[in-house]
């Protein structure tokens, strides 16, 4: 069952609603091609997820950035109750039609930001590869009000990931970006090795905001999050893939760097990676790490 809400939402007529973020335009223009692209996430970690938070069938969840329903369909499978804010509507009218008859979800067409979400609702509120999207001054606090005490903030997401097995072949790659778009390869996040990966989470896990912004390179980080959250546990899944150049430049156009290019970077860099392809041989390899961030609400004062 699934349907839109309104009752029990705030949201601001079309009029006076602020400009979506490249978030909602980005990835909302190109809804199909994100569906068939994107890997699921792994069910182990949305599993330790559910461990996490103590979450059971019946129990009301709220996701932020639904986009498709990747996330979504693995969260009704579980037998929660789902309530997804996604400010793209061709997202959520894809989410809806991939997820009839999947369990109990309701969409919000909105931002988070505009949406004023009910108070102390939520045993645990996800958010799969969307939470950066978001001001970072309104979700962390957004998230909080949201949660019941003791509720689980569960983020989830892909990161570079660096391996022997493929480190030449993403070499060559971030090589052709470079060539192509200096100014983007300039600000390609940081690819670390696992041990580093958990290493710099551990370090990081007084503060819930600080750890996903040293993940990501993502700029969410703010000091007042470690009063709002406690006990941040980053559990991490090493992944390593095998593309043809079509499957791999159909990832990529997937990406929100994509739309940073122009027509003719766009070319050039689909040519690129089939002419690498075409040199090795071989699928090119690629190494990602899954990773599943959680942290518990703390106690309202």
């Amino acid at each position: 069952m699934s349907q839109d809400v309104t009752a029990g939402w705030h949201l601001p007529a079309v009029a006076d609603r602020v400009e979506i973020r490249s978030y909602g335009r980005v990835f909302n223009e190109i809804a199909d091609e994100y569906a068939r692209h994107r890997p699921a996430y792994p069910d182990a970690l949305i599993h330790r997820a559910c461990e996490v938070g103590g979450l059971i069938p019946g129990v009301g969840v709220l996701e932020i950035g639904c986009g498709t329903g990747q996330l979504t369909r693995s969260l009704l499978a579980r037998g929660l109750r789902v309530t997804a804010v996604e400010p793209g509507e061709r997202l959520i009218a894809l989410a809806r039609d991939r997820l009839a008859g999947a369990g109990e979800v309701q969409f919000v067409n909105a931002r988070l930001e505009e949406a004023s979400v009910p108070r102390a609702r939520f045993r645990a509120v996800f958010s799969a590869s969307a939470i950066h999207w978001v001001d970072p001054d309104v979700s962390w606090r957004k998230i909080a009000d949201a949660l019941v005490d003791g509720g689980t903030l569960a983020l989830v997401s892909f990161f570079g990931l660096e391996d022997p097995r493929s480190a030449e072949d993403q070499q060559a790659l971030r090589g052709s970006l470079a060539r192509i778009a200096p100014d983007l390869a300039a600000e390609w996040p940081s690819s670390r090795d696992l041990d580093c990966t958990l290493a710099g989470a551990a370090q990081r896990r007084d503060n819930v905001s600080e750890a996903w912004a040293w993940l990501g390179s993502y700029d969410v980080a703010r000091g007042y999050v470690s009063d709002l959250f406690e006990d941040a546990q980053l559990a991490a899944m090493p992944i390593h893939a095998e593309h043809t150049a079509d499957a791999l430049n159909a990832l990529l156009s997937t990406m929100s760097f994509w739309a940073r290019l122009s027509p003719r970077q766009r070319d050039a860099l689909v040519a690129e990676n089939r002419a690498l392809h075409g040199r090795l041989g071989r699928s090119i390899r690629s190494s990602t790490v899954a990773c599943l961030l959680t942290a518990r609400r703390a106690r309202h004062t």
